[in-house]
């Protein structure tokens, strides 16, 4: 077994858009990133990364390549799950925490989740997704820490 931990957080800003687990939620303001700066799959990425000693999303990825100027995270979260099933890693059950004050994101869970199943190929009872907030510490600001259990 191999477990894996990632994070990730970015500020939010005006006149972005806000991607979490590879979905736009409505929201005044968005991550200011590089790519689209999807936290919640960035956190999965290091954490798919981490668990094969395999780097983390910016080396893979970095900010100071144009080519991953506005890239989705979906892609990076399948590259980092290639990278595992290249080393004989089967990803078994992830556990991921979204820090946001606004918007709630308690009204788009089920969609999240079904998303996240349908990137990660694992059925929803294996994704434990909570929500949390900064209690107004950083209310702009949006963070993600995931932990990943792998077999092989």
């Amino acid at each position: 077994m191999r477990l894996g931990y990632g994070e990730d957080s970015h500020l939010l800003v005006e006149g972005r858009p806000l991607f979490l687990c590879g979905l736009a939620i409505p929201s005044p303001v968005g991550a200011q990133a590089h790519s689209d700066g999807d936290a919640a799959l960035h956190a999965l990425t290091d954490a798919l990364l981490s668990a094969y000693g395999l780097g983390d999303i910016g080396q893979l990825f970095p900010d100071t390549d144009p080519r991953w100027k506005g890239a989705r995270s979906e892609f990076f979260l399948k590259e980092a799950l290639r990278l595992v099933e290249e080393q004989g890693g089967r990803l078994l059950q992830i556990s991921l925490v979204l820090t946001l004050d606004q918007p709630k994101l308690s009204p788009h869970r089920g969609a999240l989740v079904e998303n996240l199943s349908r990137l990660l190929g694992l059925p929803q009872d294996r994704l434990g997704l909570s929500f949390k907030t900064s209690e107004g510490l950083a209310p702009r600001h949006v963070q993600a820490r995931a932990v990943v259990l792998l077999e092989g």
